[in-house]
């Protein structure tokens, strides 16, 4: 259930509803719009009757939320979100660019490719200091080393950084070094990590566990939400099919439904979505074209050295080139670069 309040409603007004929710044992959640506040209403709502909310002053209307998805949906917010990021907006009219490889492994690859990327147009760099593989026995990253020298990559180039966190307990250090709190697709569904990064209020990118629904994603994004961190990004990185050409299959589609669905900001990643360096340029233009609000790319000076993913990450000439390309694109959509 949501609670419109009129345009011009009163702080005192607002504050009513929000204690109303309180005492009936339910969680209020204020959302500040351009022209009104909206205060939805998490938790069992079936013994709450809603005429009891339209009767109070201040009140517009109280709307029935139908998807299970209470404050991602669309419904409970109509206007995107844009997440602020020490000058960067991510979800506006301007497309946001992540790069960098996909793990850290040392500081001169670090350096020469945070320089490249940035000088090509990003604003956000990658990089795992911890990496969830499929075997125990390939590398793992670098650990708190690997979060130091982002922070000397940040520090040296000005660009804002995501970093994966993999548990609970590891939170609070990541926080430290990262910008923004990456869970991957392996963690989309750890309950445990979803409560903890919601709880640090830092942006979190969220990506889409490999064999999880649209509606699954945006459950897992409501873990976050519902401790008030309103900053959250959702990832669409490919999910796991029959095809074997790929090493996964880029769903495109997901991004113009994730937009329809939620007022959160899409990022897509045609770098594991698809697997191949010479797939993620085409993919990366289509998912412009497909309304996403940013990408997050994998680069690498030397990708036949690269110690994970080096099949799927650019050249730093190669990405260069690409963003050039994206912004003849997103000038067709409507957007900038």
């Amino acid at each position: 259930m949501i609670v419109v309040m009129k345009a011009g409603a009163t702080a005192a007004e607002i504050g009513a509803v929000v204690s109303r929710v309180e005492a009936i044992g339910l969680n209020p959640h204020p959302i500040v719009g351009t022209e009104r506040t909206v205060v939805a209403v998490v938790g069992d709502e079936r013994p709450v009757d809603p005429e009891s909310f339209q009767v109070m002053a201040g009140v517009e209307k109280v709307m029935i939320v139908l998807h299970p998805f209470k404050l991602a949906s669309r419904d409970t917010k109509s206007e995107n979100t844009v997440i602020s990021l020490n000058g960067t907006q991510i979800g506006g009219p301007r497309l946001v660019l992540m790069a960098g490889p996909c793990s850290v492994e040392d500081r001169q690859q670090l350096m020469e490719t945070a320089f490249a990327v940035k000088e090509a147009g990003a604003t956000i760099l990658r990089g795992g200091a911890y990496k969830p593989r499929t075997s125990p026995y390939s590398f793992q990253g670098l650990g708190l080393k690997g979060l130091e020298l982002l922070a000397e990559a940040r520090e040296a180039t000005g660009l804002r950084i995501v970093t994966e966190v993999m548990t609970p307990e590891a939170v609070p250090l990541v926080s430290q070094y990262a910008d923004i709190l990456q869970l991957g697709a392996r963690n989309m569904q750890n309950y445990g990590l979803l409560h903890a990064v919601g709880e640090a209020q830092k942006p979190v990118l969220l990506k889409r566990g490999m064999m999880s629904t649209v509606e699954e994603l945006l459950m897992s994004a409501e873990y976050i939400l519902s401790h008030g961190n309103y900053r959250v990004m959702l990832c669409e990185r490919g999910i796991r099919t029959f095809e074997r050409y790929t090493r996964n299959t880029f769903d495109l589609s997901a991004v113009p439904v994730l937009k329809q669905l939620s007022h959160l900001p899409v990022i897509a990643d045609p770098s594991h979505g698809t697997g191949r360096w010479e797939l993620v340029a085409s993919m990366s233009k289509a998912a412009v074209a497909a309304g996403a609000d940013g990408l997050i790319i994998e680069v690498h000076p030397h990708p036949e050295q690269a110690v994970s993913d080096g099949a799927q990450s650019l050249k730093p000439e190669k990405f260069a080139a690409l963003v050039t390309e994206l912004r003849r694109v997103a000038q067709a959509v409507d957007r900038t670069l």
